[in-house]
């Protein structure tokens, strides 16, 4: 009998990938702070953009790469795929097999719950491919079932084996902040939050938060991984990519989430994503159809 050099923690990740040939993404069940996807892939799948959330995944088959901080990236089948927040990459198959992984997205809010305020800031992994056993199974137990919602016990536990995981690999962290600028930074984001659809001005964000908007931008990024801005955009691209999974046309998505027409929001969806909002549908849909097919 051949020998199978998948990780066996990733084995059973692998079926749901089985189906027709052509590309496609499935989405899990929402978690608030987390998603999750599976995609299959060929070719350049997806153009340089840059999301505020850190990337953790799973190479499953085929060979993954993509270009990040000036470096092309490889990642075979098993390996670990770490993205720091606002960290420009692209990403796609490097061969004609084309490729199949699973990744997780978590808003750096829920890593700082676990991380210890007066010792570390958010921590940056230089090497985004690498090999941890205990993260990878951490993971795993996330990715395993995407049909399946994630179960709150479980998250605190992954969240901690995470923000250790990261620890073991992440160059020394910079300068944390005081406890007064983490609340100034907090209550920015909560005022972002409570006005994602209208246009936010910087004097009334610095009112909010209580410290002149320059201070605040620097601060806001060194807790959040990303700018003020980035974060609002990002939230309501959220909010628009669940109205276009409920079949919402794009006009009114974009006139529902803040953007001034159609064509702001799809170069807004471009420069987060990769792709255009009508292509990411095409993905979503193909992802269904390939795991109706089991």
């Amino acid at each position: 009998m051949a020998h199978d050099p998948r990780p066996q923690v990733f084995q059973g990740l692998e079926r749901s990938c089985a189906g027709p040939d052509g590309d496609g993404i499935l989405a899990a069940l929402d978690y608030p702070g987390i998603e999750r996807i599976e995609a299959r892939l060929t070719g350049a799948a997806f153009e340089p953009h840059r999301h505020d959330t850190y990337a953790l995944g799973v190479t499953l088959a085929g060979v993954q790469t993509f270009r990040y901080r000036g470096a092309q990236r490889f990642s075979l089948p098993g390996n670990i795929i770490v993205l720091h927040p606002d960290e420009e990459h692209d990403g796609g198959a490097a061969t004609d097999a084309g490729l199949r992984y699973r990744m997780l997205y978590l808003e750096p809010a829920l890593l700082l719950r676990c991380i210890d305020h007066d010792r570390a800031a958010l921590p940056f992994v230089e090497q985004p491919v690498f090999a941890d056993a205990a993260l990878r199974a951490a993971l795993a137990a996330a990715l395993d079932s995407l049909d399946e919602a994630l179960d709150e016990l479980l998250v605190d536990d992954l969240i901690g084996e995470i923000a250790a995981g990261l620890a073991r690999h992440a160059r020394r962290p910079v300068k944390a902040l005081g406890p007064l600028a983490r609340r100034q930074a907090c209550r920015a984001r909560e005022f972002l939050l409570a006005n994602l659809e209208r246009r936010v001005r910087s004097a009334e964000l610095e009112r909010a938060a209580g410290l002149d908007r320059y201070a605040l931008a620097r601060q806001f990024r060194a807790l959040f991984g990303t700018s003020p801005h980035h974060f609002l955009v990002m939230r309501r691209l959220d909010r628009a990519r669940a109205m276009m999974v409920e079949g919402e046309p794009l006009a009114e998505v974009a006139a529902a989430t803040g953007f001034a027409d159609q064509a702001h929001f799809t170069r807004h969806f471009k420069r987060a994503f990769g792709m255009t909002p009508g292509r990411w549908v095409q993905l979503l849909r193909a992802g269904r159809v390939i795991r109706g097919g089991l």
